[in-house]
């Protein structure tokens, strides 16, 4: 039998922590996307996480903290910079990659001796969090490398009968998944961006008084870093602006149909265009939810206008669009 997809109240609330302390699965919202929740410190309900979404167990976990306060019963040597960057911007998009505590499971860390910790700026997510009194391990409520869920309906058509219940918390108003920023290598390589979101190098530079670098080769896994992530079906291509007319002429010409998300259309029967948000923040609320659209309509290809900018959500939308172009394709 499918969850049931619930409006958030006092009953819900009480409810989902409930199945989380028996163990069981959660759909949860968030500000970036939907996460799957489980009780953090249960080795066997983290396991069903990746039994659910088909994850590699070696693929570490965020773990959700109902308040910055809990971060001493997840990591040790919290470093200055973890409090400063904590009191910034949590809550919020910000992850943070502490050693992790000796009560952690491994099973979160993927076997690592780091763990990913944030606390999410949602009030539903919040309030979870709160009723159920400690961390929540939360990767993203869809089959793994697949495209991201934004709301209540996406987690059900991903995992339906692996979750209790999906809590629903409407749209997510940020749409693309956190920065992660590894403080773990602080004496050696210094604070590193593993995964680009919507806090940006400058910001965290800014805050912390010293260079924020991004990732390089002897980083920690964490999530969604995998060359192929967050994929359609569909196979895609990002193309620079004034390549798209070629390009989509090139597949008409082998008899293709296109579904086209660009500022500017096609004007063919076989393509189907979308018109591409010039706001950062507009693409993002939508990129999860458009990829989901026209993985539908059963097109042989989706061509996307590569965003163009520099500010930190960009690089973001970027970052994950290549992923999605690399995952994409008979899937």
């Amino acid at each position: 039998m499918s969850a049931r997809i619930l409006s958030p109240s006092e009953e819900a609330l009480a409810e989902a922590a409930a199945r989380l302390r028996a163990g069981e699965l959660v759909g949860l919202p968030t500000e970036t996307v939907y996460g799957l929740a489980a009780d953090a410190r249960n080795p066997a309900a983290v396991r069903r996480i990746f039994a659910a979404k088909g994850r590699p167990s070696d693929h570490p976990l965020i773990v959700h903290l109902p308040s910055a306060e809990h971060l001493p019963q997840w990591a040790r040597d919290i470093p200055e910079e973890a409090w400063t960057l904590a009191h910034r911007f949590w809550p919020g998009p910000l992850t943070l990659v502490l050693r992790r505590s000796d009560g952690v499971p491994l099973e979160v860390t993927g076997g690592q001796e780091t763990v990913a910790l944030r606390v999410p700026a949602h009030p539903v997510a919040l309030a979870l969090l709160r009723a159920f009194g400690s961390g929540l391990a939360a990767p993203s409520a869809n089959r793994f490398g697949r495209v991201s869920p934004t709301t209540a309906a996406d987690v059900l058509e991903e995992l339906g009968e692996a979750v209790a219940l999906v809590l629903d918390g409407g749209p997510c108003p940020v749409g693309v998944e956190s920065t992660i920023l590894d403080l773990s290598r602080l004496d050696t390589v210094g604070p590193v961006i593993l995964r680009p979101g919507a806090i940006g190098a400058e910001e965290l530079t800014e805050a912390l008084g010293r260079p924020v670098a991004m990732a390089d080769g002897g980083a920690p896994r964490v999530s969604g870093s995998l060359p192929g992530h967050y994929a359609p079906a569909t196979p895609v291509r990002l193309v620079a602006a004034g390549e798209i007319e070629p390009v989509v002429t090139q597949q008409l010409a082998q008899g293709k149909r296109i579904a086209l998300w660009s500022r500017h259309p096609v004007a063919a029967s076989q393509v189907v265009w979308q018109e591409l948000p010039a706001a950062p923040e507009d693409l993002a609320r939508r990129l999860y939810a458009q990829l989901r659209a026209f993985d539908r309509l059963g097109v042989d290809e989706i061509v996307i206008e590569r965003p163009q900018g520099k500010e930190p959500l960009v690089r973001a939308l970027a970052d994950r669009l290549e992923r999605a172009a690399r995952g994409s394709g008979g899937r």
